[in-house]
């Protein structure tokens, strides 16, 4: 095809599709309907996974974590990182980290006078905790948060634990744990604060402790932690990151993604995306077969008029590209008017979103002890958009392709005198 012919194949091909409007407008409105469904599923997707996520990280060790090899599969304070405060000026330094912080993590016996239950505390620096980098600090709270590293006697437990060990604001309760030698040692504290996350699990076994007084009574020097926990702007960022840190991270510590150190939430995630991208599959399969029927039925309805346009000189591959054009401008057209109708209703759900609360009830309900938003929101990555265009205008392309090949066969000695 030559390159003064492209443009007038193109002219011909956008007259061509609008010849049959009623048709054009139906296969138009397949392509905006599938794009509807493939935008709301992924960007409902793209939202809800994204907000896991980064709850997940607030709660627990950030969008990356540093720490002992094997602590991941076995958890005691013996596996420690050495020189946390060099781990964290090496993750400050990398563009996609916004916030670190250092972290003791363990498990521990809590009694009171009524009752005793073991659980998994942590203890942290409250100065150094915000709500980038903590969610707690955005749960319901009764009492007050923890105020220092070195609070003598301070203790905050989840409003389910709590409720388990018939403990309240000001009551003393007794904790239990083994230090870095194997030694039992035990700490007496007082409830500070009692807190409501939404996660059953997680408010039915949260411990916080001032990080300061637990390094002391573990044995810990003054730069020994459990982990460092590395906060992203974006945690799609995370595996770059952790490849970056693994290399600086201090023997024998290792940099994890968010994914590497849960597991059970990246499995829950992958699971829903799978299915997702299999539904859109078939939202796919069926816009195809119905471009395809507009364009055959199209080719075969212009049998003469192609056979005619053969004769007069048209080449085969010219009679293709018209066909493969008209495939195009309907792609074009119908992602254009997918892009108008969906932008109304996108920014409504992406800004407002939807409330479901009463789903979920007064309980709530959690993944992987992440705790399950109230509200469902809509938003897409930029990615995954451009990659719904290119999905539906590949489909739409090859949807054209065998009636572009039936046209550019077309032989002018027996349509011409098709009736």
């Amino acid at each position: 095809m030559t390159s003064k012919s492209r443009p007038r194949l193109a002219t011909m091909a956008w007259r061509n599709i609008w010849r049959n409007r009623r048709r054009t407008l139906i296969t138009v409105f397949g392509i905006v309907f599938g794009v509807f469904m493939a935008v709301l599923f992924t960007g409902i997707g793209d939202a809800t996974y994204s907000q896991m996520i980064d709850h997940a990280a607030r709660l627990g060790g950030g969008h990356v974590v540093v720490q002992h090899r094997e602590y991941q599969d076995l958890p005691t304070v013996e596996h420690t990182v050495t020189d946390a405060p060099a781990v964290e000026a090496a993750a400050a330094r990398l563009p996609e980290v916004v916030a670190t912080t250092t972290r003791i993590t363990g498990a521990a016996m809590l009694a009171t006078a009524s009752n005793s239950q073991g659980t998994f505390f942590i203890a942290f620096d409250p100065a150094r905790e915000t709500h980038e980098t903590f969610g707690l600090l955005d749960a319901e709270w009764e009492g007050e948060p923890l105020r220092a590293a070195d609070q003598p006697r301070a203790v905050v437990l989840g409003k389910v634990l709590a409720d388990n060990l018939g403990a309240k604001l000001g009551s003393k309760v007794v904790y239990t744990m083994t230090d870095r030698q194997g030694e039992i040692v035990s700490g007496l504290a007082r409830v500070v604060g009692l807190v409501k996350t939404g996660a059953p699990s997680v408010d039915a076994g949260l411990c916080l402790l001032p990080i300061d007084v637990v390094r002391q009574q573990l044995g810990y020097a003054d730069d020994e932690a459990t982990m460092v926990a590395v906060f992203l702007r974006d945690h799609r960022d995370a595996v770059a990151v952790a490849a970056a840190l693994d290399e600086q991270a201090p023997e024998p510590a290792v940099a994890l993604t968010w994914a590497d150190a849960q597991p059970d939430l990246a499995a829950f995630i992958a699971a829903k995306q799978g299915g997702a991208r299999f539904f859109e599959v078939i939202i796919m399969v069926l816009l195809a077969a119905g471009i395809f029927n507009t364009l055959f039925v199209s080719v075969m309805e212009r049998l003469r008029e192609l056979g005619i346009m053969a004769a007069i000189g048209f080449s085969p591959r010219q009679l293709f590209g018209l066909v493969m054009w008209e495939s195009t401008w309907l792609a074009l057209v119908g992602l254009l008017g997918s892009v108008l109708v969906i932008a109304g209703p996108y920014g409504y759900l992406a800004t407002k979103g939807i409330d479901y609360s009463a789903m979920l009830g007064s309980g709530g309900a959690e993944v992987a002890g992440v705790a399950m938003a109230p509200i469902l929101y809509v938003r897409i990555y930029p990615e995954s958009a451009l990659a719904i265009a290119g999905v539906v205008l590949l489909a739409t392309l090859v949807s054209g392709l065998y009636p572009a090949w039936r046209a550019g066969r077309v032989d002018p000695a027996e349509t011409v005198r098709l009736v």
